[in-house]
């Protein structure tokens, strides 16, 4: 049974969610069928992922209603701006097959162009209060990008979706999330985006980690997504094969010890795995979405 976490709007969202980012559209039909039959009941993806109607698709196929399952989708930065947000969220909501989302949130902080990403966030608490979303947040937001948009808007992000994993597991960030009540959500939970710490080694070879899952007869992937549900986090596993997608998703029967928790915890190196938020601009990532 999935675990829930309550958002600050009183929104109750599945704290793990299956993730499908980098998944073919081809596989992504059969990937979240199967994540939806093993259990999952909260699907992460992205207008910048090109396969929202694939999500849409096998949530229809599940046989599931829809609103049993939470859908989260992000705004991608080549439709930031009031207008265009509100366009980007009827081409993500046409995709998907559904009237209303359940979180919609910013995929990149933009800083270059923060005024674009005022306005798309703005769009966003327009449709929140219409009831097209059930609530709203960001990703890859760091504290002073955040505290930019908290000073220019109303509503208050649910979510902040931004790298965590052991090798790199912002605490900074997820401190200003805490701050103001704002749930950190984890992508590349366990370090997936081949993060090594500089010895070869990277999250699922480590000493520290695969110690703590032998102790509890567990993978180290199990290890680590247990590690950010005790600690008050979504995570974001993600797997095209069913035998992963099956063993991500066996997390809720045991608990690490405190002891093992900040043994996890000391393994952070500060060293970003994934692009700098801010590196990302419509110059280095000239994606335009389509329309259908």
């Amino acid at each position: 049974m999935n675990e829930t976490l309550e958002l600050n709007n009183g929104v109750s969202m599945p704290a793990l969610s299956f993730g499908v980012f980098q998944t073919p559209p081809a596989e992504t039909v059969t990937a979240v069928e199967t994540a939806l039959r093993t259990g999952y009941r909260h699907i992460d993806t992205a207008a910048a992922y090109l396969n929202e109607r694939e999500v849409g698709d096998a949530i229809r196929r599940s046989g599931l209603d829809l609103d049993e399952v939470f859908i989260e989708t992000k705004v991608w930065i080549s439709d930031y701006g009031y207008d265009e947000t509100l366009h980007a969220f009827e081409k993500s909501a046409g995709k998907l097959g559904v009237d209303a989302l359940d979180l919609l949130i910013l995929h990149q902080p933009m800083p270059a162009h923060f005024d674009r990403t005022i306005e798309a966030y703005r769009a966003l608490e327009t449709l929140l209060a219409a009831g097209k979303v059930r609530a709203i947040g960001v990703s890859n937001f760091m504290p002073d990008h955040l505290e930019t948009l908290l000073e220019a808007t109303s509503v208050l992000p649910a979510v902040n979706q931004i790298e965590v994993h052991p090798y790199f597991s912002q605490p900074e960030a997820r401190a200003a999330n805490a701050a103001h009540g704002i749930l950190t959500q984890a992508w590349s939970p366990i370090g997936g985006i081949t993060f090594y710490r500089g010895d070869g080694a990277g999250t699922l070879a480590d000493p520290v980690i695969g110690d703590i899952a032998r102790n509890h007869r567990k993978t180290p992937a199990q290890v680590m997504l247990r590690w950010h549900l005790q600690e008050g986090r979504s995570a974001i596993p993600k797997s095209v094969r069913p035998e992963r997608i099956t063993e991500n998703f066996d997390v809720f029967d045991f608990d690490l010890t405190a002891a093992e928790l900040d043994a996890i915890d000391s393994l952070d190196t500060g060293k970003r795995g994934g692009p700098d938020p801010a590196s990302i601009t419509p110059d280095t990532f000239a994606l335009i979405i389509p329309e259908v």
